[in-house]
């Protein structure tokens, strides 16, 4: 018969970790990670100008919190390629809260960027 397992203690911090492949701790969930920064900047901003943002299509971390900037649609037109879309470029702090927001683009949905 086989020695039964030492059972794990849970840790007491009740943070939810996990082991990465380095060995070390890695945040599963909560807060600090990239889809609770995407999460609080789509939030806060659908708060702010009462339409419910459609994707966000850039996510950065900085040394205040994080950058992101997220497409809403701005005036829905028929047919649906010339309705009215504007990118927000969302500003939080390290915990979450939006510091700034500003309107950095706005283009009809059908619109395709050209390179070069």
């Amino acid at each position: 018969m086989a020695a039964a397992e030492p059972r794990r203690r849970s840790s007491s911090s009740g943070r939810s970790t996990d082991r990465g492949t380095t060995g070390g701790p890695r945040r599963r969930s909560g807060k600090g990670n990239a889809a609770w920064a995407i999460r609080s900047a789509v939030e806060q901003l659908q708060e702010l100008l009462g339409r419910a943002p459609e994707s966000v299509s850039a996510l950065k971390s900085t040394e205040a919190g994080w950058e992101a900037d997220v497409e809403v649609l701005e005036l829905e037109r028929v047919p649906e390629t010339t309705s009215v879309m504007a990118t927000y470029r969302v500003t939080l702090d390290e915990k979450g809260d939006l510091v700034e927001y500003r309107r950095t683009r706005r283009y009809s949905r059908g619109q395709i960027d050209r390179l070069g």
